[in-house]
């Protein structure tokens, strides 16, 4: 593909993702709650994976390999996280966020599509660039660079999926109220989920990154990481957890904060 082609296909995958978003935008007019906005990012980008698969000509076995990977981590993610929408309702971060948009004399409305769906659809395309323009190239076929790519890719979807599910086994436990998770996977770092959704997006901008166009998708990985260590990931949970947990400070000063480590003794 030329490069006009190129921004052509990535002008295109931009407008359906915010096109799906005006719609789910009116959808949550109707239900007053953006909360279901977390469970629509994974399959978001299943989508513009899907969407990409059918408009380029690059290599079959990248293009499999990039799809693939992206529907199983963004399905698995997307469901997980609706069915915990569905069982737990509004997500106070939303809700605060709202409550200080109307404060300052801004509706639901225009509030939640201009500080909610809207950023959403940009943010998650700029995410989601690797299994674009990886995509793209016909050649070179896929090698060892690519492979590593989709064992690190591979590893994270198995290392979040464990994290979630002892996650959530945990708060299903009566006895873990006001308890903090340092077992598993947690023992070793405090945020598990987040750790192997930046491997999954690493390994995925690896096997892009053997085509000239994956490459420049290093923007994608970068933001995420960013997104889930300095923004609205770890920063915005451990904000609560601090509050919520009395022992959460003991749990920071001995537990990595992102790379697994064994964790750290500590005085008495």
């Amino acid at each position: 593909m030329t490069l006009l082609e190129i921004l052509l296909l990535l002008a295109r995958n931009l407008a359906l993702i915010v096109v799906v978003m005006l719609a789910l935008w009116l959808l949550a007019l109707k239900l007053k709650d953006v909360s279901f906005i977390d469970g629509v990012w994974g399959l978001g980008m299943v989508l513009l994976a899907g969407a990409t698969f059918l408009q380029t000509d690059g290599d079959p076995l990248r293009k499999g390999l990039l799809t693939g990977l992206c529907a199983v981590w963004g399905i698995r993610l997307g469901v997980h996280l609706l069915k915990r929408w569905r069982a737990h309702g509004p997500d106070r971060r939303y809700q605060a966020l709202l409550k200080s948009r109307a404060n300052k004399g801004q509706g639901f409305a225009p509030a939640s599509l201009m500080f909610v769906f809207l950023p959403q659809a940009v943010l998650l395309w700029l995410t989601c660039l690797p299994v674009q323009l990886g995509q793209v190239a016909a050649a070179p076929a896929v090698g060892w660079i690519g492979w590593i790519g989709a064992a690190l890719a591979l590893f994270g979807i198995v290392f979040e999926t464990v994290a979630d599910a002892q996650l959530s086994a945990f708060k299903r436990d009566p006895d873990s109220k006001g308890k903090v998770l340092d077992t598993g996977l947690w023992r070793y770092t405090r945020h598990p989920n987040y750790f192997g959704d930046a491997c999954v997006w690493w390994g995925l901008w690896l096997v892009a990154a053997e085509t000239v166009p994956g490459l420049f998708a290093i923007l994608g990985p970068i933001f995420l990481t960013f997104t889930l260590t300095k923004w609205s990931g770890a920063p915005t949970t451990e904000g609560g957890m601090h509050k919520s947990r009395p022992g959460y400070a003991d749990y920071v000063a001995r537990t990595s904060g992102f790379f697994p480590l064994p964790p750290k003794k500590t005085a008495g």
